[in-house]
């Protein structure tokens, strides 16, 4: 099941996703749910043509906990290696993202004005379904809500020039999630695509990862406990790129739909 979140006549609300097609097709309809959906919800019959409605992050996360180097190719692409001296798998490389970088599909991002190498990561979204903490991997599948696409917004010249990545990937609009998240998906082989003005950047498969889903979980959830809407950023793939004032930018996930957003100046 695909669940958005909308707001309509200065209402929000979530609504199960009907029909096939995109965002701006035409074709889809919400039906509105009772309640919020982390917990048993109805629907209510109650449908609106989606593109009446104004699509918003489909979560509103109280943390945003990403992942760093979890394709080989994209840590090389970087200069960084995901092994130590003696030939074993560094530990994930894991930040957070405040709750305040959260924009929707269709919102823009906002060139921030301490930067000048503004980059874009294709990123697969987890979004956890209820509270949880010390989750063993074969448990993982549980606690997940669903899935979504995410672009993990990079102040690449700001993440080389300060030890710490609080500002080049905290700032506001650095972290655009949607268009909806999808319920019943196995993550395990999705091809995962990002364009830039409809030109093709990255392109890869989420079995390429490193750590797959339900290790980077369990990893993360060792140390802190995840509550109903937050978000896991599980790495990107190679062949991130600059953004430039103007551009359109669209993340694309397998099973999950497109996520497109434009580059504005930040006034």
């Amino acid at each position: 099941m695909r669940i958005a979140r909308f707001s309509i006549d200065g209402n929000v609300a979530f609504g199960a996703v009907e029909g096939e097609g995109t965002v701006d097709s035409g074709d889809l309809v919400l039906d509105i749910i009772k309640g919020i959906p982390y917990a048993d919800f109805e629907l209510s019959g109650v449908k609106v043509p989606l593109n009446k409605v104004r699509l918003l992050p489909p979560v509103l996360p109280s943390k945003i906990v990403a992942v760093g180097r979890n394709y080989a190719e994209h840590a090389a692409e970087l200069g960084h290696s995901v092994v130590d001296e003696a030939g074993r798998p560094e530990a994930p490389l894991t930040f957070f993202k405040p709750s305040t970088s959260v924009i929707g599909p269709g919102d823009a991002i906002a060139y921030p004005a301490f930067s000048s190498d503004l980059h874009h990561e294709a990123e697969l979204a987890v979004v956890i379904g209820r509270m949880c903490r010390e989750v063993p991997p074969e448990r993982v599948k549980d606690v997940i809500f669903g899935y979504t696409a995410a672009n993990d917004v990079t102040a690449r010249d700001v993440q080389q020039r300060e030890k710490q990545w609080a500002r080049a990937k905290g700032f506001d609009t650095s972290c655009p999630l949607g268009p909806w998240v999808e319920t019943e998906l196995d993550p395990a082989d999705l091809t995962l695509q990002c364009t830039v003005n409809g030109e093709q950047r990255q392109l890869g498969r989420t079995s390429d990862m490193i750590r797959p889903v339900a290790d980077l979980i369990a990893h993360i959830s060792e140390a802190m406990t995840l509550l109903p809407g937050d978000v896991i950023l599980t790495g990107t793939p190679a062949g991130v790129g600059p953004l430039n004032v103007g551009d359109e930018v669209a993340v694309t996930i397998e099973g999950i739909g497109t996520l497109t957003n434009k580059v504005i100046k930040r006034g």
